[in-house]
């Protein structure tokens, strides 16, 4: 029997179960993964918004980590929300030179509008992009790291996610240096139902790639099971409400 890649989730908790460190387990099991957790920040939220979120201390965001790192080890590592430059830096402290890939999902802002992210949290981004196997901005968050040009002059590779943009159609395009850039394209699906969809992509990425896959196919098949489950969305909520983890297959 083979051993399920070990996958550890350094983001904030999502009380509704759409997004977040919930989101990232579901997937990372979904899809054949071990899930472990580093949590950075509690938050009370549902699919209308976010009503509180409290940062754990960054003292106790390296405990975690080091508590899975030298017991149970890893395999890839995907991060989420921070919340503050001081957890930022910390987890970049714990896994600078680990040796395993890594997929950063700078989480700026939740679906429903609520900002997670500072200035100073944001310019602490600059040295865990560095170290990421893969940045993954959506457009606002791509904005506010300065464009896709500037990253993509520093040598960072990023998958410029495009389903905030307007229009029938949604295009991700990847960036690595040395290579011709990857676009995929795909019809819209229009749905209310697409809270975690950052959280889920950055999560399959992360347990795909700990499964071995190169980047390219690692991104393709994340995004399928990213469409899949917001096809197999439950219809919970009186907002942006979660998708169907729990169903695809």
């Amino acid at each position: 029997m083979t051993s399920p890649p070990r996958i550890l989730a350094i983001a904030g908790s999502d009380s509704s179960g759409g997004a977040g460190i919930q989101a990232d387990i579901k997937t990372i099991t979904m899809l054949g993964g071990y899930a472990m957790t580093a949590i950075t920040a509690i938050t009370a939220q549902n699919s209308i918004g976010v009503q509180a979120v409290e940062l754990l201390p960054p003292g106790l965001v390296a405990a975690q980590i080091d508590a899975c790192l030298s017991d149970i080890g890893v395999d890839a590592v995907k991060i989420g929300m921070l919340g503050a430059p001081a957890i930022a830096e910390t987890v970049a402290d714990r896994l600078n030179g680990l040796g395993v890939p890594v997929v950063f999902d700078p989480v700026m802002v939740a679906t429903s509008g609520a900002v997670l992210a500072d200035a100073p949290t944001i310019a602490a981004f600059e040295r865990l992009m560095a170290l990421a196997t893969l940045t993954t901005p959506n457009l606002a968050e791509l904005a506010a790291l300065r464009g896709l040009d500037r990253l993509r002059a520093c040598g960072r590779t990023v998958l410029a996610k495009g389903g905030d943009a307007e229009g029938p159609a949604i295009e991700d395009r990847l960036v690595r240096p040395g290579a011709a850039d990857l676009v995929w394209r795909d019809t819209r699906i229009n749905t209310r139902h697409s809270h975690g969809t950052g959280c889920t992509l950055s999560s399959a990425i992360a347990t795909l790639l700990g499964k071995g896959l190169a980047l390219p196919q690692a991104v393709e098949e994340a995004r399928a099971f990213v469409r899949a489950a917001l096809l197999a969305a439950p219809g919970f909520g009186q907002g942006h409400g979660p998708m169907g983890h729990h169903a695809v297959r």
